[in-house]
């Protein structure tokens, strides 16, 4: 029982050793002309886009970089067991040429493929390489063991033992038996040495990842505590406001349709009264909808309803808007909020007697800046309404920026990714 244990164990690790082997002389053939193909063809392209042909042939080519680096995460999966996830950014199915070019270009984990093809067509091929290596390079010392080394009048270098004769053919083969039962042991390794640098340049920085991570989780956990702050303050609105009133309203026509027939006089002016509460019901329960989301916005656009909420200032506003379309709602809602934060905070505390708001958008950001004339000092703290800015922009990947020195102006910045 124990010899055919032992003997299933030979041929397993035989097995192994020969299936790493031959695993690593194909990767090697793999490598190093996909890695020169891909790296040649990716900087021709690049250097073409000045004159315009790489925009139209670089996502191309950066589309068959990715999948030769993503044939290569598959087998280091499968072959190696280590695992190295893709982080691609996505890109907009309908995207043109141009924004497929520099949204590709803009991605880290583009160029991280584009560092990783010189080290797989260096490091990677030789470690690739070496299992088969390893492997085949021992029968050269048995063949020339067992009479090869006379094909060589002028003698022949084995490794560092020069085979002149028979005696050093023996000793060709016994450095042949040396790495045999080396490669018993690394072949294996070896390939697992290739898969991991791989991951080495080809994974995101680990650190990186994990502060993602940490601001996910904080952004996740504002938006939460944001929407449950919104819901809980749409319910008391309406419940003091056009709840109340629309209760009153009822009562009011119960009264008038007792007096109907008694006092005539004294039900019409309750008519009167009852329809004044009910348009100051729905004057309230219109605020209410334009607090939740303006129909402006919906309608016409993040451009037209900052003008619009501009027109209700009491300080003088300009708009400039430059969008050359509209953002996805979402993004679209978050900014107008962020710009009526701002703008209400300028009106309350800068003293302000002037605001120009700024619209546009740059390198794929939604940009708004908001200044004032006013007396400066604003700063981002808790108990702000610009800490709450913040929060509710950091949803969605957005950042804000303040400029206040005393004595002003002010200028506060806000980004927001967008398609």
């Amino acid at each position: 029982m124990t010899m055919d244990t032992k003997n299933g164990s030979g041929r397993t690790t035989g097995r192994g050793i020969g299936l790493s082997a031959v695993r690593g002389l194909a990767l090697a053939l793999i490598s190093l002309p996909g890695a020169v193909l891909c790296f040649c063809l990716s900087l021709v392209s690049i250097a073409l886009i000045p004159i315009g042909v790489g925009i139209v042939t670089t996502p191309y080519v950066l589309t068959g970089v990715r999948a030769f680096a993503n044939s290569r995460r598959v087998l280091a999966a499968e072959w190696g067991g280590v695992r190295i996830p893709p982080a691609y950014r996505p890109l907009p199915e309908d995207a043109n040429p141009w924004a497929r070019t520099f949204g590709m270009l803009r991605d880290p984990a583009t160029w991280r493929d584009l560092r990783w093809l010189p080290v797989d067509m260096t490091a990677g091929f030789v470690t690739a390489l070496l299992p088969a290596v390893l492997l085949l390079y021992p029968l050269e010392g048995f063949a020339l063991a067992i009479g090869l080394w006379r094909v060589f009048p002028d003698g022949y270098w084995y490794g560092f033992v020069p085979v002149t004769g028979q005696a050093s053919a023996f000793g060709a083969a016994a450095l042949g038996l040396v790495l045999l039962f080396l490669a018993h042991f690394l072949t294996p390794r070896l390939l697992g040495v290739h898969f991991r640098l791989t991951r080495a340049v080809l994974a995101g920085d680990q650190g990186e990842l994990a502060e993602r991570v940490r601001v996910l989780t904080e952004t996740r956990r504002d938006a939460v505590d944001t929407s449950a702050a919104e819901l809980r303050r749409i319910e008391r609105d309406l419940h003091d406001g056009a709840q109340a009133r629309l209760v009153a309203v009822g009562m009011d026509l119960g009264t008038i349709e007792a007096l109907l027939d008694k006092d005539p006089a004294r039900a019409k002016e309750l008519i009167a009264q009852t329809r004044k509460s009910s348009v100051e019901a729905l004057t309230e329960l219109r605020e209410l909808v334009r607090g939740i989301h303006p129909p402006v916005l919906a309608e016409r656009g993040l451009g037209d309803a900052v003008r619009a909420l501009a027109l209700r200032l009491p300080v003088a506003t300009e708009v400039s808007v430059d969008l050359p379309g509209r953002a996805e709602a979402p993004v679209e809602s978050a900014a107008y909020f962020a710009v009526s934060e701002v703008l209400t905070n300028a009106v309350k505390h800068s003293g302000a007697d002037r605001i120009w708001v700024d619209l546009h958008r740059a390198d794929g950001m939604l940009r708004a800046t908001v200044t004032d004339n006013g007396k400066g000092g604003a700063v981002i703290g808790a108990g702000s309404g610009l800490a709450g800015v913040e929060r509710r922009l950091g949803t969605f990947d957005g950042v804000l920026a303040v400029s206040s020195p005393a004595g002003g102006p002010t200028m506060v910045t806000m980004e927001i990714p967008c398609a």
